[in-house]
Order: structure tokens, then sequence, then C-alpha cells
């Protein structure tokens, strides 16, 4: 029982280790400079990779079990604040992506993200998430990489934004949901790639940048079918049943329910 024990504390160790990524990603956005931008880029794939597999530690150890005292869930969800929000748009204000006369509606995202990670249902029980899952530290390292004009920024950073309130679903693969095995393999393959453009630095080929948006792509339109056809009423053979999404139609919003 001792071993487990510490087994379970080491996976909550690993999954507040991404607060050391935090730590290090806010100084380096704060220097400012190309090369310490780019290291904070680096630090936030890092803080994806353990996001991304703590939950698996957690499950094959059955942490809960064993530490039902220690709730490892909102561990996760300080984490993730730091690192897929919080730093991001402040990355995405450090960076300049925006002019200083738009600056202010970086507040949208911020506080359309606390509603998302506030929400009892934001992941449903079929192993999606419900809402924009607040990715922004994909769209500010996007932005940044391909430096769109102002206006196309503000644009993607405000829909993005809508979307937290919109109740479609997205994938969730690390937790075994639909499509898990193909997304997991190309998220590593996505992940593989971003490690080269970021170990390019500023030499990375543009061309190489805009290939690696094909996993976003298809994460975001796979995500969408999926949603189109469950507002439809057709089958989507997701084991769909059960979740709040699966009794929402076009014409029901979450405040009418």
């Amino acid at each position: 029982m001792l071993i487990r024990k510490i087994l379970a504390w080491c996976v909550h160790f690993y999954t507040a280790s991404g607060l050391i990524a935090a730590g290090l990603m806010a100084v380096m956005i704060f220097r400012g400079d190309a090369a310490s931008l780019n290291w904070a880029i680096g630090l936030m794939i890092v803080a994806t990779f353990i996001d991304s597999t703590d939950g698996f530690f957690a499950r094959r150890l059955r942490v809960r079990e064993v530490l039902p005292q220690f709730d490892g869930r909102r561990l996760d969800d300080i984490v993730d604040f730091q690192t897929y929000t919080s730093l991001p748009i402040l990355f995405i204000w450090r960076a300049g992506i925006l002019p200083e006369n738009l600056s202010i509606w970086l507040l949208v995202p911020l506080l359309a993200s606390v509603y998302g990670f506030s929400q009892e249902d934001a992941k449903t029980e079929d192993n999606f998430f419900l809402g924009f899952p607040s990715y922004w530290n994909g769209v500010a390292i996007y932005l940044y990489w391909l430096h769109p004009d102002a206006w196309i920024s503000l644009t993607v950073i405000l829909g993005l934004a809508v979307l937290t309130f919109v109740p479609s679903v997205y994938l969730y693969p690390s937790k075994g949901g639909p499509y898990a095995r193909l997304t997991g393999i190309l998220a590593l393959i996505w992940g593989g790639v971003l490690v080269v453009i970021v170990a390019q630095g500023g030499a990375a080929s543009k061309t190489l940048i805009q290939w690696s948006l094909a996993f976003p792509i298809y994460y975001m339109g796979l995500s969408w079918l999926i949603t189109l056809q469950r507002w439809s009423g057709k089958p989507d053979h997701t084991n769909g049943q059960g979740s709040r999404l699966a009794t929402l139609t076009p014409e029901t919003s979450p405040a009418e329910e």
C-alpha cells in the first residue's frame, strides 16, 4: 500500500511539474526577445505533453482510489489554466500579435476560458470536450509563426472565444474517446514536427509551419463533423448516448434545458 501511495504522489508531482514549465514560460515571455519567445513555445509543448500523458498514469495507478483526499482533477485544472490560457494570452500580448489599441480584446478569451474551466460538464460522459477547450497555446504559437494581419488574428481569437459558449464537441484522445488511436498517433507526429520547428528557431521553414497546420485542421474538422451530425440527429457512431450534447438540437441552448 505504501508503494502505491508513493507512486500516486509521483503522478501528482508529474502533473504539478507543468507549473515548473509555466514558471519558466513566464520568464521567457517577459524577456520578450525572439530567442526567449521561441523557448516559451518549446515550454508550451512540454507542458502540453505532460498534460496529455498524466491522465494515463493516473488511471493505470488508480490514483483517485489510492489518494481519495487529494483532488488531482483540481490540480490539473490549475496547471492547465496557466499553460493553456493565461500564459499563452500573455504571450500573444508580449509578442505584439495584436497592436496595442486592440490588446484589450485579449480579455475576451481569458474570461471565456474561465467560464469553460468552471463548467461541470466541460467534459462529457462519452469523452468529448464540450465547447472550445481553451487551446490558446496552439492559437498563440500559430499566430506568432504565421504573422497574419491584425484583423485576422483578432477574428480568430474572438471566434474561438465565442465557441467556448457553443455546445459543440471536441475530440478528447487522451481520455480514450472516439477516434483516440488515430488522433493520438497524428498528435504525436504533429508534436514531433513542432519540436523540429522550435529547434530551427528563426530559420524554420514557413512551408513546414503551414504543413503542420494539417493536424489542427483535422482536429477541428472532425470535431465539427461529429457536432453537426449530432445536431442534425444523425448517428455519428461515437457512442454519444448520455452526454449533455446528445439531447441538444440547433434550437436548444444550454440555458433552455
